[in-house]
């Protein structure tokens, strides 16, 4: 196909995203047809250029599409749609520390579904909850999952009382798992303490690190950082955490993720080239080759002989996505792209 006029680049590799949900849950309790969801999500990925996705999903106390069961679910569908979409998409189990209860499930799941990628959270509100306050929103978000706002109150409370025994079986899971064909990583860390602990572990990605020095002492171990695309089109952290752009400029970023907003990829790409932070080829690099590093990827990421056929065709005025072709598979395409492509 005659492609003259147009820019084509390696197809984006998501290193981690979870922009898919509102595809599975259009409307409050429709989780019904979570294959039919999934392929609504691929059109979305594909047509924002990515060619390779990892879909962040909960395994979480807060229930409802964050709980066990919905979990489940999608990494069955995941099992089911695969042969029926172009993208490659990845399964990435984002795993609650404080529910010690589930260790055994998380061992059990990533050999069940194939999930090569792990991710380490605790989103409990650890302060409020040692004053024994009442986290803000609690019943509305109770409420959304089916229940009754003061047992789960109590389940948060209990699972925040027994967080003494964390460290010891989060040990002990992690030695069970360095094992397994799976990435491990840890998520938002704040300290260099915490990333030190969590690189001893095997936990050797640090997704959305939430300060310098938590960065800093990624880079110093040879862990990979993994920031937000969000944030450095956002010019910052919506909560307050550390720039990503900054952190970028310091060169301690390894890849950018969708985190919740597929479309930030390439526009973080475009703003850092424009901006004069970096050269186009090295910002997508950080959507592109980095990420692929990331995941152990070593057959995608570039335009290069003998590597995967993944590449997205931008128009270079809009910098719209014309065409995304994955594996050598069109899963995006519109336009004058579509009809040089059929004539």
């Amino acid at each position: 196909m005659e492609l003259s006029g147009y820019m084509i680049l390696p197809g984006i590799v998501d290193v981690h995203g979870d922009a898919f949900e509102k595809h599975l849950a259009p409307r409050r309790g429709a989780m019904k047809d979570i294959d039919q969801g999934l392929i609504a999500a691929e059109a979305e990925i594909a047509s924002n250029g990515i060619t390779t996705a990892t879909l962040a999903q909960f395994y979480s106390w807060e229930g409802g599409m964050r709980g066990a069961e919905f979990a489940a679910c999608v990494f069955e569908g995941l099992q089911v749609i695969q042969a029926r979409v172009g993208t490659d998409l990845r399964p990435q189990l984002r795993f609650e520390i404080s529910m010690v209860e589930d260790y055994d499930t998380v061992v059990d799941w990533i050999q069940r579904h194939d999930i090569p990628y792990l991710v380490f959270n605790d989103h409990l509100p650890h302060d409020l909850l040692a004053k024994g306050k009442t986290p803000p929103g609690h019943v509305g978000k109770s409420l959304r999952i089916g229940k009754n706002p003061d047992r789960h109150l109590e389940d948060i409370m209990a699972l925040h009382a027994g967080m003494d025994r964390v460290p010891a079986a989060l040990d002990a899971l992690c030695a069970r798992l360095v094992e397994l064909p799976v990435r491990l990583g840890s998520h938002d860390d704040a300290t260099a303490e915490a990333r030190e602990v969590w690189h001893a572990r095997g936990a050797q990605i640090a997704e959305f690190p939430e300060t310098q020095v938590a960065a800093e002492t990624a880079q110093a171990q040879r862990d990979p950082v993994i920031l937000g695309a969000p944030n450095v089109v956002r010019g910052g952290s919506h909560k307050g955490n550390a720039s990503a752009l900054e952190l970028i400029m310091l060169g301690l970023c390894d890849a950018l993720a969708s985190d919740y907003h597929y479309p930030s990829l390439k526009r973080a790409a475009f703003l850092m080239a424009d901006g004069g932070v970096m050269d186009l080829g090295a910002a997508w690099g950080l959507i592109s080759t980095g990420p692929a590093r990331v995941l152990g990827l070593e057959d995608r990421g570039a335009l290069k002989p003998g590597l995967r056929a993944d590449l997205v065709v931008l128009d270079p005025q809009t910098r719209d996505v014309c065409a995304t072709i994955s594996a050598g598979r069109v899963t995006y395409m519109k336009g004058d792209v579509a009809g040089r492509f059929v004539g």
